[in-house]
């Protein structure tokens, strides 16, 4: 049995942008993918968190810091044989001052963390998903601003170099999902399908040794 742990924030978490509970099983990417792979002994690990950062403290919620989390959840687990690692939308957030070249430096440090635990070439770095043009009004979520949508759009080129320093790879969620109208963060059931069989097919061309 391979394990593949999927790290992420409340888009891997599988927040409904509806009524903003999780989504249930069969219904969010990562439960999807399990489904796609587990004839191939491949079992998914879910460790989603709404308000994850790479580094950033959260303003109002503790223990939020991806870096952090990361040795812990390397622990926890017996075997870890792949990594799916997808953050970013939270360091967007107005309060952080963020620019895409420096949430990439965060994404970078948590795959100079990851890369002591599993080989550069099973790490799958997926840039997310855009905020929407209104994200930040008061009716969605105002802790974003004007500036985050900018942001947020940067991150795919940011990632991309850091991916080939790092001999990662790479995928851009958002060349094929978009976020939801709902609350212009988060992805919809349609969005959460879109991914969960992109990143099986990138999974079963590319990574030798795990699919």
């Amino acid at each position: 049995m391979k394990n593949i742990l999927c790290f992420g924030d409340s888009n891997t978490w599988g927040y409904n942008p509806v009524n903003k509970l999780q989504f249930p099983e069969g219904i969010r990417w990562t439960s999807l993918l399990q489904r796609k792979l587990e004839k191939k002994s491949i079992n998914i690990l879910e460790e989603g968190l709404c308000g994850r950062t790479t580094i950033y403290e959260d303003a109002s919620r503790p223990d939020r810091k991806g870096i952090d989390s990361l040795p812990g959840i390397f622990n926890k687990y017996n075997q870890i044989d792949s990594v799916i690692l997808m953050l970013g939308t939270n360091d967007c957030k107005a309060y952080n001052h963020s620019s895409p070249e420096s949430i990439a430096l965060g994404i970078d440090r948590c795959l100079e963390l990851i890369t002591r635990y599993v080989p550069a070439d099973k790490v799958i770095l997926v840039s997310p998903i855009v905020l929407g043009e209104d994200v930040w009004k008061d009716e969605f979520d105002p802790e974003f601003d004007v500036n985050s949508v900018r942001v947020s759009k940067g991150l795919r080129n940011a990632y991309a170099k850091v991916a080939r320093k790092r001999g990662v790879h790479f995928i851009a969620a958002s060349d094929y999902v978009q976020p939801s109208e709902e609350d212009q963060e988060h992805m919809n059931v349609k969005g959460h399908r879109v991914l969960a069989s992109v990143l099986n097919n990138y999974i079963n061309d590319n990574l030798k040794g795990v699919a």
